[in-house]
Order: structure tokens, then sequence, then C-alpha cells
């Protein structure tokens, strides 16, 4: 359970790191859940709707999520 503790907390600071840029560009992102592996996120304002939100969650959300926390395999918009 520790473990699980452990790399909910890196998530959360990951998501922590990464909302400035997107609050920049009028949308926000929260941590949602970890499960199984999978980083669960869900995005407001600007980022709602927008064309290249897969781009935002795969090229680069994602992307450092499985830099930083071990165990990372996905991220997912809820």
């Amino acid at each position: 359970m520790d473990n699980l503790v452990s790399m909910e907390d890196q998530a959360r600071t990951v998501i922590s790191k990464i909302r400035p840029y997107l609050q920049r560009d009028g949308g926000d992102i929260e941590f949602v859940m970890l499960q199984d592996g999978v980083v669960y996120v869900q995005l407001f304002g600007a980022c709602q709707g927008c064309g290249l939100v897969d781009v935002t969650i795969k090229d680069g959300v994602e992307q450092i999520m499985l830099e930083e926390v071990p165990g990372v395999v996905e991220v997912r918009v809820v």
C-alpha cells in the first residue's frame, strides 16, 4: 500500500508541475485517481474540446509522467 501512496503522491506532484503551463493557455488539469498504473486526470477550461488535447495528454503529460513516476503505464482523461 505504501508503494501505491508513493506513486499517487508522485503523480500528483507531476500534475502540479504541469498545471501552470495549461493554465497559461486557459486550461487546467486535475488528478482524479491512480489505478493499476494508469493515472486518470480531468481537464477543464480551454482544454475541454480542444483539438490538441490528445497530443497534450499523450506527448506531454503522459511522457512526463512515464519519465518521473516509476510504475505508471498510461495517462487517461475521464
